[in-house]
């Protein structure tokens, strides 16, 4: 029954996000607002993009990445909101994909959902006060030290034994699990996104790593809704960069989804730990260089 809310909620955010989203299209091509941009680049983006972020790699600095490499017709002030109304479509896809197909006690699902996604109403105006820097530095380290943690965990190591192959949490474990996704909900209004530091938390809980998906991909889905409303409300994104991506982005979610349904879970273990090395190195690259030019995040 909770599951099937869960669904339900993102076919109903899919559906009202795609009415927002296709009325502002109609109404700003009508009135000649639309951007000169090849079709190629943002259908590039979208599958390249999305595909990664359906892997747990994340689509929104390899995003801003391709902006840059394809040389997209977008300014900066433009590309949190085109990243945010593009990308609220594949993540709606990916959220109803593995809430379907991946295996989760629907309580713990519905609890760290929901922690999430009060994180991140409640928790902005304080992380919005604290010293982003020093967050991304802290988030950094922690990733770091889970990612040692699991390849010591790891069968083919198997000399620290941490992990598991639960499909939920019950006592201290989901109340840690709450408060730890209620912080990284918070996080995210900083900047720092959730798959990550969701994937280690889950693991290190005694979860399968395969449950991390359907967790970090809801909470996801139900925070990016409201926040490309604003960004359309206030006209803040890039149209046609936004279409080709959301449609492109939904294929390379499939696709993708394809290639995960058929890892071995030692292989997605690999894989799980690499994205988390590689986002611990970036946020700690990140956060030195923001300190070497005297840069404190807000």
């Amino acid at each position: 029954m909770i599951t099937t809310v869960i669904k339900a909620l993102y076919y109903i955010a899919f559906v009202v996000a795609a009415g927002v989203f296709g009325i502002d299209l109609k109404k700003k091509k009508d009135a000649g607002e639309w951007e000169e941009e090849s079709t190629f680049k943002p259908i590039a983006t979208g599958f390249i993009t999305n595909f990664g972020d359906t892997l747990g790699i994340g689509s929104f600095a390899p995003t801003v990445f391709l902006f840059k490499a394809l040389k997209h017709n977008i300014p900066n002030k433009l590309i949190p909101g085109t990243m945010n109304v593009a990308d609220t479509f594949p993540v709606l896809l990916e959220a109803i994909i593995f809430t379907s197909k991946v295996e989760v006690e629907p309580v713990t699902l519905a609890v760290l959902i929901g922690a999430a996604v009060i994180g991140s109403y409640l928790g902005a105006g304080f992380i919005a006060k604290q010293d982003g820097t020093r967050i991304q530095m802290i988030m950094g380290i922690a990733l770091f030290v889970t990612a040692v943690l699991m390849i010591l965990s790891h069968p083919l190591v198997n000399l620290f034994p941490v992990g598991g192959d639960a499909i939920g949490l019950t006592g201290a474990k989901l109340v840690i699990g709450a408060v730890g996704n209620f912080i990284l909900g918070a996080l995210m209004t900083a900047g720092i996104g959730l798959y990550a530091p969701c994937m280690a938390m889950v693991y290190l809980l005694g979860m399968s790593p395969a449950v991390a998906f359907p967790i970090m991909m809801g909470s996801c889905a139900l925070l990016m809704p409201v926040a490309s409303f604003k960004f359309i409300k206030e006209d803040v994104y890039a149209k046609k960069n936004s279409l080709w991506i959301a449609l492109s982005g939904m294929v390379g979610v499939w696709v993708a989804y394809k290639f995960f349904s058929s890892l071995p879970m030692d292989y997605l273990k690999i894989m799980v730990i690499v994205v988390i090395i590689v986002t611990s190195i970036i946020m700690i690259r990140g956060a030195l260089k923001a300190r070497k030019e005297g840069v404190t995040e807000s």
